[in-house]
Order: structure tokens, then C-alpha cells, then sequence
């Protein structure tokens, strides 16, 4: 298999050689990132066949990591999005050194404001507000703006009384807003507290990886968990924890069937299932069906 991906990858850029010496001078760009190596088996594909499968490792069915704008599309029924808060940023509340200049990097490299973003859609014609998690953007960590923008997408939905779905990846609270990090844990819990109470329905899907003050917070809160195959899910790391307690952990341990299997999870759902399995979880529920989409 190897030996066959190495002669597929040399013909690309033999080619790629050719093309520029026929252009006479051209410039013709070497394509990058040919190749994808799975973190969990360690297994080589090319990057365009993992796009094709929806960003599912071909060999071990490892779900790696999409960007927020790649899951919206896969999720949402087409033309049905509305963003809500579209151009909040985030300030600097503890005057942490370069930060400033730290988010305006991010911003420009990955055409968002801050680790998330929130608004309305139908999924299958089941109208209701979304959220998503991007790590591009300092791993997805939760700082005043991502916990600004969920309550909000909560206080929306309480409002609209309409279901809330949370696409969750983060590497937990954010450390250069400090105190102002942490503070989000108990924002966001709060306003899901509160659209649980006006008997609405809140499905979390957890995908990789999903961790640290996130997890301990809104994450876990939902009606429904759903989890992606071979996520990382948790609160702490494996050895902090194994430093902690003097103890080995299982080699599973803190993944999403592990924690399936514990009861934490409620399910797992492959990618190319989720959407379907959205709308028939929010059709259940006496969601309002719109509009079908595809």
C-alpha cells in the first residue's frame, strides 16, 4: 500500500515538474499536503481521497477534525443558515502579552472572528440553532466571545423555542483571558439550565477532541450526547490523571467508545449518518418541519 501511495505521490509531482518546464518560465505551484497520516493507526492516504470520505480516516474510521464552515455544510440544508453575532472579537482582559496580535493572525488566516460560530438553520427541514467549534482557532479554547456567543444561541433558542444542536472540539478553557475563561463555564451551563427548563431540547456532539473546561461545562449538559467514532473526549489529560490517582489507565481510555460503554455517551455516529440522525432526533421531539432540504 505504501509502495503504491510513494508512486502515486512521484507521478503527481513528476508531472507537476513536467508542466512547468512546458510553460517556459511559468510559475506552476507544487500541490501541498498531499498526504493525510492518521493519528490513531498511523495509517497514509492521500488527502483528497480523505476528503472525499468526509474526513474519515479510510483505514480505521477515525473522524479527524473538519472547520466549522465544512460541518455547516454538511449538517444544514442549503441557504438555510443565519448567522447570529457574526462580528463579535474578543478583547483583551488580562492585558496577556501579544494577544491582541495573536488574533488578528488567527482572524486573517482562518476568516473567522473567535473559536465558534452560532446561528439558525433547518437540517432536513427541522428548523434550529446551531453551534460549531472550529480549532483552527487557538484549538477551539472557550474565551469571553465563544462563551458569549453559545449563551446567546441558548437565550435565542429559549426565546424561539426552538431544539439547539452544539458541535463541541476544544482544548478547554482559554488561559490568556484567565478568570474571564473560567467564568463561561458557569455563563454557558446556566443559560442550557434555563432552555431545559422551558422543556426544550439541547443535543451536544462531541467531536475530536473535546476536553478540559468545555467538557466540563456545557459539553455534558445535553438531553442527547452523541459523540463522533475514536474522538478524544475528557476533562484532564491521561498522565495528569495517571499522576494523580498512581494508577494505569486503559488504552481506551477517555475515548468515545469507552466512554459509550460507561454511559457517558449516549451514542456514536458515523459523519455520513449525523445529518440524518439530527433531523430524525428533532423530529422525535415535535421539532417544526420547514421546507425540506436534500
Amino acid at each position: 500500500m505504501l509502495e503504491d501511495l510513494f508512486n502515486v505521490v512521484t507521478a503527481r509531482f513528476n508531472n507537476a515538474s513536467e508542466d512547468k518546464k512546458s510553460d517556459q518560465g511559468k510559475h506552476v505551484d507544487i500541490p501541498k499536503d498531499l498526504l493525510f497520516k492518521c493519528p490513531r493507526c498511523s495509517s497514509v492516504c492521500m488527502t483528497d481521497e480523505l476528503e472525499n470520505n468526509l474526513g474519515v480516516c479510510p483505514s480505521c474510521g477515525y473522524h479527524s477534525r473538519i472547520n466549522s464552515r465544512r460541518r455547516l455544510e454538511l449538517t444544514a440544508d442549503k441557504g438555510s443558515f443565519i448567522e447570529y453575532d457574526a462580528d463579535m472579537i474578543s478583547k483583551n482582559p488580562i492585558d496577556f502579552p501579544g494577544y491582541e496580535v495573536k488574533q488578528d493572525e488567527l482572524r486573517q488566516k482562518t476568516g473567522l472572528k473567535d473559536a465558534v460560530i452560532t446561528g439558525e438553520c433547518t437540517i432536513k427541514g427541522r428548523r434550529c440553532v446551531i453551534g460549531i467549534m472550529d480549532t483552527r482557532y487557538m484549538m477551539a479554547s472557550m474565551g469571553s466571545v465563544v462563551g458569549e456567543k453559545l449563551t446567546r444561541a441558548f437565550e435565542t433558542a429559549t426565546e424561539k423555542k426552538l431544539p439547539i444542536v452544539l458541535f463541541t472540539a476544544s482544548g478547554g478553557a482559554r488561559m490568556q483571558e484567565g478568570i474571564v475563561s473560567l467564568m463561561q463555564m458557569a455563563k454557558t451551563s446556566g443559560a442550557a439550565a434555563r432552555h431545559s427548563q422551558a422543556g426544550l431540547l439541547y443535543i451536544t456532539v462531541m467531536t475530536d477532541p473535546t476536553t478540559g473546561g468545555v467538557t466540563a461545562s456545557f459539553a455534558s449538559l445535553g438531553d442527547i450526547i452523541i459523540a463522533e467514532p475514536k474522538v478524544l473526549i475528557g476533562f484532564a489529560g491521561r498522565r495528569v490523571i495517571e499522576g494523580t490517582i498512581k494508577q494505569r489507565l486503559p488504552e481506551d481510555f477517555q475515548s468515545a467508545e469507552f466512554l459509550l460503554e460507561h454511559g457517558f455517551v449516549d451514542m456514536i455516529v458515523e459523519r455520513r449518518s449525523m445529518r440524518r440522525t439530527l433531523a430524525h432526533i428533532i423530529s422525535l421531539h415535535g421539532g417544526r418541519t420547514e421546507s425540506m432540504g436534500g
